[in-house]
């Protein structure tokens, strides 16, 4: 049964994830934690709150929930901006089933996907490929791979492409500088490489991957959206112009309901696709590719118009609505651009 809006026990973990949050994750600690992530508050979620384990099945070690509730938890993630390799483990154990390796990122070790289809549509071209037990190529960026624990491979082979491990100690791993200091990314160097099959037929795995994927960095998209709408409304409400609150002007009213209206269509785009997801719906790919492509513009849009409604102390250092821009316009780039996920509803 599909569930139209979050239950109870769904507002609920937000809240609890908020409320930790708004305590060690503020502005400074997000600075603070710039190119890499808080392995103290890392730790901290996963234990107390098992946030790796949701969406994985309790006989691989998780806790037997569903991707609804990582959603819910990833949408608090993007609202606080806090850096977290979250997206990166759910990507990986999307691609995994009845694996060894779920207990260890359910537990909260970080894992990996290298595989153009992060960083492009579902069909971009490998850059790996497997023979004779060994791996060659390079994959670049990829998401938190310059401290993953655990390094899932993506590789042609004559047969077609399958899903490979390898120790992350035996892969030349250049960390990447990208716009966004609250992702970290690295390039993935594989020269004849020992791996450890997990599939020789990863065609299905990866699909569900990208899925997964694409939902996930929706959801940081809309809690990305939400704290600049709620920084903006609450900025136009302080500052004054002509004798008023500059919120109280029609004009900017008009374009902040506008914003409201993004915001609002993207968490139900996104809500509704991975309803689908759970349920496995048969547009399930469908609405993912929209939820994804909406989200994507819309987040973008939100950011560019929260910079413009906070005006000249926006675009300095000391701000945070360039975080949300920077945020917004890297997220953009992950699973595909969005004329790339529109393309696939044709």
């Amino acid at each position: 049964m599909t569930d139209l809006v979050p239950s109870q026990d769904h507002i609920e973990l937000a809240r609890s994830v908020r409320k930790m949050l708004d305590k060690r994750s503020d502005s400074q600690a997000v600075r603070n934690a710039f190119n890499g992530f808080d392995t103290e508050l890392w730790s901290t979620l996963c234990k107390q709150m098992g946030v790796a384990a949701l969406a994985i099945p309790e006989e691989s070690g998780g806790a037997g929930f569903t991707l609804a509730e990582t959603y819910v938890v990833l949408e608090e993630l993007g609202r606080a901006l806090t850096p977290s390799p979250l997206l990166a483990s759910v990507t990986a154990a999307a691609a995994l089933t009845d694996s060894p390796l779920l207990e260890e990122i359910a537990a909260g070790s970080v894992a990996t996907l290298a595989w153009s289809g992060v960083t492009g549509p579902a069909d971009a071209p490998v850059g790996v490929t497997f023979k004779d037990g060994k791996l060659t190529g390079s994959v670049s960026p990829v998401l938190y791979a310059d401290v993953a624990e655990f390094i899932l491979v993506a590789a042609e082979h004559d047969g077609g492409v399958g899903l490979f491990s390898v120790d992350p100690s035996a892969v030349t791993r250049t960390k990447v500088a990208g716009l966004d200091p609250t992702l970290s990314f690295a390039t993935l160097e594989l020269d004849g490489v020992a791996a450890e099959t997990i599939s020789l037929d990863a065609a299905s795995a990866l699909a569900t991957a990208h899925r997964v994927g694409t939902l996930a960095a929706a959801a940081l998209q809309v809690g990305c959206a939400q704290r600049g709408l709620d920084m903006t409304v609450e900025y136009t409400k302080q500052r004054e112009q002509f004798g008023r609150p500059i919120g109280s002007f029609q004009a900017l009213k008009h374009r902040m309901a506008d914003l409201l209206v993004r915001v609002q269509m993207s968490r139900a785009g996104a809500w509704a696709a991975v309803q689908a997801h759970v349920n496995d719906a048969p547009n399930a790919d469908r609405l993912a590719a929209a939820a994804g492509s909406y989200c994507s513009d819309a987040a973008v849009e939100v950011a560019g118009e929260t910079v413009q409604l906070h005006g000249g102390i926006a675009i300095t250092w000391e701000h945070d609505a360039h975080l949300i821009l920077k945020r917004a316009q890297a997220l953009n780039q992950l699973f595909g651009l969005p004329h790339q996920q529109r393309a696939s509803l044709i």
